[in-house]
């Protein structure tokens, strides 16, 4: 009985410790950040590539040169084109996109901010609450913060 407990004893000793402190850079780039978009606009947007097709796609790094390359099939969503936000529309084009900014990630997970533009006064922003699990990452709320 006394030898099991040194044994319990010790191998309490090779546990690792645990994560308290925010996570940073290695999830955001390890491909997370893909998988994040993809979970909100799945279940959040419920895009598709029948009836929902997404707007064109604008990944704003609000100038700090975040760009993720994503290969969009792996997470079961498709954006069939981009918003590029420094061309200027053509005459009678109607401005469409859907916006995803760059995670942040904390120890609940991460949140992003989105939105979505349909027209000069039909759009709305979001900020999600993004979390991990066995079943990869998926929306756990979302809350309102623009409406146009």
């Amino acid at each position: 009985m006394i030898a099991g407990l040194l044994t319990l004893a010790s191998l309490g000793g090779c546990a690792p410790a645990a994560v308290t402190e925010p996570v940073s850079g290695p999830l955001a780039e390890n491909g997370n950040d893909c998988a994040v978009i993809a979970a909100v606009a799945r279940e959040h947007y419920r895009f598709n590539a029948t009836d929902n097709v997404p707007p064109p796609l604008w990944l704003d790094g609000e100038g700090s040169g975040w760009a993720p390359r994503c290969d969009w099939s792996r997470y079961g969503v498709a954006f069939p084109r981009l918003h590029d936000p420094d061309r200027t529309p053509a005459a009678g084009e109607r401005v469409q996109w859907v916006r995803f900014r760059q995670p942040r990630y904390d120890g609940q997970g991460a949140l992003i901010e989105a939105g979505v533009l349909h027209g000069p006064l039909a759009g709305m922003g979001v900020e999600c609450r993004v979390r991990s699990g066995f079943a990869g990452w998926t929306v756990s709320e979302c809350r309102s913060t623009w409406v146009s």
